[in-house]
């Protein structure tokens, strides 16, 4: 069972997303909370598998708990509740450890296959909101160290850094390509080596800026 804390303060879409959830049978919601504040407390009450966490909220913004968590010993995977009007938080949430984002429209399907690809360690970055990332990449500058240009990814890379956008991980990409896990972690590496990016999320968007996927 995948232990999930959902904090936004919109009571309509936590009601929502526990109802789509509770037809799912492998996820549960643990916690709920209405502010940033609440957030922190029931995830370190509750110690979840994974957070949905929306961006803009009262007291302590979901950017504002994403810094707090990952300043913690072991911080949960997180997901990103956004509409399309948050480009700037999409990009500060990246910097800030984001696993993922999800619209709040989301389907059933895509919101349990987003959060059993993050829980397994994966990266998602749905196609509805590509688009407005990759709008927001051209207007705010990164903060993060990258290479530019890049190293050339090999094709086995681009095969992988496309798997990676799609949420796969390691072990579900080596699957896929019929090889080692080991394996896939090296050509891993090597892609956020060349990308000069420390993480999967930043890989994936640096991909997406340079058209990659």
């Amino acid at each position: 069972m995948i232990r999930v804390a959902l904090v936004d303060d919109q009571t309509l879409v936590r009601q929502g997303i526990r109802s789509l959830l509770e037809l799912a049978g492998d996820i549960a919601i643990v916690a709920e909370a209405e502010d940033g504040e609440q957030g922190l407390a029931a995830i370190a009450r509750e110690k979840p598998d994974l957070v949905l966490l929306d961006v803009r909220m009262p007291k302590k913004s979901g950017l504002d708990v994403l810094r707090d968590l990952k300043a913690s010993a072991s911080p949960p995977p997180v997901i990103l509740l956004t509409t399309f009007d948050d480009d700037e938080a999409l990009i500060e949430g990246v910097k800030a450890g984001a696993r993922g984002y999800l619209l709040k429209d989301v389907t059933l399907e895509h919101l349990t296959e987003a959060i059993r690809a993050v829980a397994a360690g994966g990266t998602v970055i749905r196609p509805a909101v590509t688009e407005r990332v990759l709008r927001g990449l051209e207007h705010i500058p990164r903060s993060f160290d990258a290479l530019d240009p890049p190293d050339p990814l090999t094709r086995r890379e681009l095969e992988i850094l496309r798997l990676m956008a799609g949420g796969y991980s390691n072990r579900e990409i080596a699957e896929a390509l019929g090889t080692a896990e080991g394996t896939i972690k090296n050509h891993a590496s090597n892609i956020l080596s060349k990308l000069g990016v420390r993480d999967r999320t930043r890989a994936v968007l640096k991909g997406l800026e340079l058209g990659y996927i």
